[in-house]
């Protein structure tokens, strides 16, 4: 379409969105506020910026150079963050590994994405010791430890110990500009097939992103979850979604940040109240681990507002945190998504509503953020109407999506069928705009020719007071084509079977779910397996199964 654009003065000169300009926010307003550690290591936003100008020193001088990938196998902590910033403004990529996936995968996404130098933790040594034959790119490591003055244990020849080559370069840095569209940031997310797939997210993306958060999760009445006079600590790993970008913008805001490393249940909570924790988002699991621990059970958690993704969380485990004082949110996105595409939001009239009211809101996924562009797509292509009934698979539009994978040039142009992406998950929205997950594509039910929501099942079966944890997977079966298969993990041993199947007829009574819902087959067990983010694994559940 002809428009009018006109020529700017020759020296005018277009601004990058570049990551380094998130950094210069990085305590222009609150210099004084802290960057923690476990409790054992803190520091001012002034620190922060000289440790991120000296670790980019450290780089350059071990040979790192515009367009090379850098790996990090790290737990969460202020090391990871001063990597968010200073490998991709030298132009670098950073690689997020995934260290829960098997050694394997782990050697595959690290010579798929041709990593050359590896900042590796203490605890992963011995894994790299494993790998380090395999690795054919890999020229270099940097050891992570949190022994100060501490010997590495292994094999492994080291180009430096991480605070000894901070220390010894200048806290100054000249960061370049390039294209905004240089890739900043890489890593893989696994498939029910195949190999795990690379995905990638430019400055520009970042950025975008970035400023959308910052805009959804502090500007709007509804929606009072990260401001500047937060206390952020992320229960989702730093190497999943960059966890979920908030770190991004927790900098732009120069938030008091809480950074727990490796995650143990007992020590999360007691951070959270130690330093007056405002705002975490995780998974559902990890909020039933928070809950269920020792000093989860008789915590309280007081403005405590927490944003739940990944997966669908259950209407028994929000009123569970809800009852002991947290403030539950919910989001939605993928890794593709960079991830945010809606995030819970409730309008005057729902936030006059009682707690108990609130609570089918607050458990939806949310109304589409800023700038997204979110459809449901019926089988037939066309579009499905917005009435909370119809349901088709979500596919977006936004300026953070990946445009693709990383050397998988067929997987990414199914991503992409028809200039949309396509997410793979059933949904559908309501007259006011919230999007109702009703599951993955794969984990949709189909039994004798009704589809059934093993989400919807879990969320009904959630709401009995004797259960803690609850998954549910369709299995085959001769006569319906599938069945639903329930697997619970109780809160006590008197919790049966058929306490479960008549808890659900009351739903079939109201008409809520049909009687041939009710699974046939209801599982007490220990614990339910979970993928390398701590989401339910279904894909394991059906193998095990089987």
């Amino acid at each position: 379409m002809p428009t009018k654009i006109l020529p700017g003065a020759k020296a005018a000169e277009s601004y990058p969105l570049l990551i380094k300009q998130i950094f210069a926010s990085a305590g222009r307003f609150e210099p004084d506020n802290e960057i923690i550690y476990r409790g054992e290591t803190r520091f001012s936003y002034r620190s922060f910026r000289q440790r991120v100008q000296q670790l980019a020193n450290a780089l350059k001088a071990a040979g790192v150079q515009a367009g090379d990938t850098v790996a990090v196998m790290d737990w969460d902590s202020h090391r990871y963050l001063e990597c968010y910033f200073a490998v991709p403004m030298l132009g670098a990529i950073l690689h997020h590994v995934n260290i829960r996936l098997s050694p394997e995968q782990i050697a595959y996404t690290m010579n798929h994405a041709e990593d050359k130098l590896v900042l590796v933790h203490d605890d992963f040594i011995p894994l790299v010791e494993q790998l380090d034959g395999h690795l054919s790119t890999v020229n270099g490591y940097i050891r992570l430890t949190d022994q100060a003055g501490s010997q590495a244990v292994g094999n492994i020849s080291f180009v430096g110990e991480y605070e000894t080559l901070l220390r010894a370069e200048e806290p100054v840095c000249e960061f370049p500009d390039f294209d905004e569209d240089s890739i900043a940031t890489t890593f893989y997310t696994t498939g029910t097939t195949g190999n795990p797939k690379g995905v990638f997210f430019s400055h520009r993306q970042l950025v975008l992103h970035t400023l959308n958060m910052v805009g959804m999760l502090g500007s709007y009445a509804g929606l009072p979850l990260l401001r500047s006079d937060s206390v952020y600590m992320p229960i989702t790993p730093m190497f999943h979604v960059h966890a979920w970008g908030v770190p991004y913008a927790a900098v732009m805001l120069n938030c008091t940040q809480v950074y727990p490393g490796r995650y143990e249940p007992d020590m999360l909570v007691n951070l959270i109240h130690e330093y007056n924790v405002t705002f975490s988002h995780c998974v559902p699991t990890i909020l039933q681990m928070l809950l269920g621990c020792e000093s989860g059970k008789e915590a309280h958690f007081d403005n405590w507002k927490i944003l739940i993704g990944g997966s669908a969380l259950p209407q028994g485990l929000a009123k569970a945190a809800m009852d002991k004082g947290a403030d539950i949110y919910c989001a939605y996105g993928m890794s593709e998504t960079c991830p945010l595409l809606t995030v819970t939001h409730l309008n005057q009239e729902q936030r006059a509503l009682p707690i108990d009211k609130q609570l089918k809101y607050r458990t939806l996924t949310g109304v589409a953020s800023n700038m997204v562009d979110l459809t449901i797509t019926e089988a037939n292509g066309s579009l499905a109407a917005h009435d909370g009934e119809a349901v088709g698979e979500i596919t977006v539009q936004a300026p953070w999506l990946t445009q693709g994978y990383f050397k998988e040039t067929e997987k990414q142009e199914e991503l992409w069928e028809g200039g949309r992406l396509h997410t793979g998950d059933v949904a559908s929205i309501h007259e006011n705009g919230f999007v109702e997950i009703k599951d993955r594509i794969k984990d949709v039910i189909k039994t004798g020719g009704e589809w059934l929501s093993s989400i919807e099942l879990e969320n009904l079966i959630s709401q009995h007071e004797g259960v803690a944890a609850v998954a549910v997977v369709g299995v085959p079966d001769d006569k319906w084509g599938e069945r639903p298969f329930a697997m619970v993990v109780p809160k006590n041993e008197t919790l049966t079977q058929e306490a479960l199947q008549q808890h659900l007829i009351q739903y079939v009574d109201s008409g809520h779910i049909s009687k041939w819902a009710i699974p046939d087959q209801i599982r007490m067990v220990d614990d339910i397996p979970k993928t390398s983010v701590g989401k339910i694994n279904k894909k394991e559940i059906r193998a095990l199964l089987a």
